[in-house]
């Protein structure tokens, strides 16, 4: 039985290997997606800025075309004027003259303003892009980086899971059973030291006669309180 727990003490330890390979690749994958969400938000902001600038132009333009009829109407207007014979027909086509030139005056107005914003949405447009290849080239560097580690880690679990395998061949099968569900409900830890008449995993008191059986280590002990498995390791003489 000594030789079955050194095995499992033994197994024990692959296996938080193995564990905290397999969250360091969890946390590396995660850091990858991060760095993902990082570049899609700012391609995102490129976007948004594409999309008013298109929405401008479409706004700009309608109202060229808006202008162009006013001023066609302006000078249709213009020469209307010339064959009026009365007052009162002359009066209403100075009006419709008047606010043509009143629309066309702030139709030219916020043409230019709207001239001026494309050309300020192109500059940041053009900036935004420039910083975004940057940032592209800087997170493909890092997660170049972090994919080296991802695959050191992989290597690690696959060379700990053959030795595993090595060792779960020689337990009985209700052996690997009971650890494997001490260590689901255990936190991983399905195996504690006993020290000093006591159970390191939980720090309770091992009845005496349960600690005793320890140093024999003829049978399989859990710790009543905690129900993990205990092993017992003896200092040589002089330690």
């Amino acid at each position: 039985m000594r030789k079955k727990l050194m095995l499992l003490e033994e197994l024990q330890s692959i296996d938080v290997r193995s564990d905290g390979s397999q969250a360091r690749i969890q946390e590396a994958l995660a850091e990858i997606d991060l760095l993902d969400q990082r570049l899609n938000e700012a391609i995102a902001r490129i976007d948004s800025k594409k999309t008013e600038l298109a929405n401008l132009e479409a706004e700009r333009i309608s109202q060229e075309e808006t202008l162009a009829t006013e001023n066609a109407n302006k000078s249709r207007s213009e020469t209307n004027l010339k064959g009026i014979t009365t007052q009162k027909e002359y009066q209403a086509v100075n009006k419709e003259i008047a606010s043509a030139k009143k629309m066309i005056t702030e139709l030219e107005e916020q043409l230019l303003q709207k001239i001026s914003r494309a050309e300020e949405l192109s500059a940041e447009i053009s900036s935004m892009e420039e910083e975004s290849c940057k940032l592209k080239e800087n997170i493909s560097g890092q997660q170049a980086e972090i994919r080296l580690r991802i695959d050191t880690e992989v290597v690690a679990v696959e060379s700990e899971s053959k030795t595993r395998e090595g060792i779960t061949k020689s337990l009985p099968a209700s052996m690997l059973k009971r650890y494997d569900k001490l260590r689901e409900v255990r936190k991983g830890l399905a195996i504690v030291q006993a020290r000093d008449g006591g159970c390191l995993g939980c720090n309770m008191h091992i009845p005496p006669q349960m600690y005793n059986n320890l140093f024999r280590g003829e049978e399989l002990i859990t710790c009543p309180h905690c129900q993990r498995i205990l092993v017992l390791h003896q200092e040589s003489p002089g330690q």
